[in-house]
């Protein structure tokens, strides 16, 4: 059954790929041009043409499109190369991916893993690892691909305004070493600046109000849904109550977390914790706090047990020493 099981990985990895990469070569041939003929009628290097033909990397949005109007087929490329980018996904999955896609803003609450379009690669590799069930080298690297892809949302000439809230947790987890979690803070810093991201941390001792992840989706014409996983799949809700009640949860999130500035500065700390130690933990950030802790521990040394020496009393007819 495991044999059986990796080589289906193995064409699961290739095949979507390299089908589009077929229908791009057997279009191609069809008129006669040479690959680097085609990569000049789109504005591309013929060495991206051989591999997005031989299957090696999967065409960007903007090739597919090129391949529409060169080959005048309107949206069959694009459509066919959107299919071949979601077939690594699970089938539960590709509902909320079309939302994410079509969104008009996203605000996501994430208390145990980085929010998942925000994820770096070497990030995204240690949570599939951690996954009992996407042990396959192969599958690992499918999922992985699969996630960096969403990030093209925001190449998209009306990307959606993203707003993710962290827990202080996330950030202190550790998860793949100190250099992973390294690059994926750094990584986060920056992506803050970018004027359709919005990152907020909920620090330790702030009011979860909640501890499962959700993702609140408003489309373009200002309808909201709510996207909920379970231990086994996600979910989209469209309930108004629901929807309403989620709402109303984030916002409440939204107020008892740190300011942008003040999340930056967090995210930033612990950044540098994690190039000063292996395994860093979370401590107070107020010098007064941590003085008090300091005396609080005085004080508690003082307040202990004290022994005093024992001396043994001499037996009858002996004498003491």
């Amino acid at each position: 059954m495991q044999g059986v099981e990796h080589v289906s990985e193995d064409a699961a990895v290739e095949t979507p790929a390299a089908m589009f990469g077929k229908e791009i070569r057997l279009a191609r041939e069809a008129r006669g041009w040479t690959q680097a003929q085609l990569a000049d009628k789109l504005w591309c290097r013929q060495p991206y043409v051989s591999k997005v033909e031989s299957g090696q990397q999967l065409a960007s949005p903007q090739f597919a499109e090129m391949c529409d109007r060169v080959f005048g087929t309107p949206g069959v490329y694009a459509r066919m190369r959107q299919r071949a980018a979601d077939a690594g996904n699970p089938a539960w999955l590709l509902p909320y991916l079309q939302l994410e896609r079509q969104a008009a803003t996203v605000c996501d609450y994430s208390p145990v893993l980085v929010a998942g379009i925000l994820q770096t690669p070497e990030y995204a590799e240690a949570v599939y690892r951690a996954s009992p069930t996407d042990g396959s080298r192969p599958r690992i690297k499918q999922h992985v691909d699969d996630r960096m892809r969403r990030r093209e949302v925001f190449d998209g000439p009306n990307p959606p305004s993203f707003w993710v809230i962290l827990h202080e947790a996330v950030l202190w987890s550790g998860l793949g070493g100190a250099d992973v979690m390294r690059g994926q803070l750094q990584h986060l810093a920056a992506v803050s600046e970018h004027p359709h991201i919005t990152v907020q941390v909920l620090p330790f001792g702030g009011t979860p109000v909640r501890g499962a992840p959700f993702i609140l989706l408003r489309q373009q014409d200002g309808t909201e849904v709510l996207y909920a996983e379970s231990y086994v799949q996600g979910q989209v809700h469209d309930s108004p109550g629901v929807v309403g009640e989620a709402r109303a949860t984030y916002e409440r999130l939204r107020a008892n977390a740190l300011s942008l500035p003040d999340s930056l500065r967090l995210i930033r700390h612990v950044m540098e914790a994690y190039v000063h130690e292996r395994h860093p933990r979370p401590h107070p950030l107020d010098m007064g706090e941590i003085q008090l802790q300091r005396r609080e521990r005085r004080d508690v040394r003082r307040m202990g047990p004290r022994t005093r020496g024992y001396r043994r009393r001499p037996r009858p007819g002996q004498q003491e020493s």
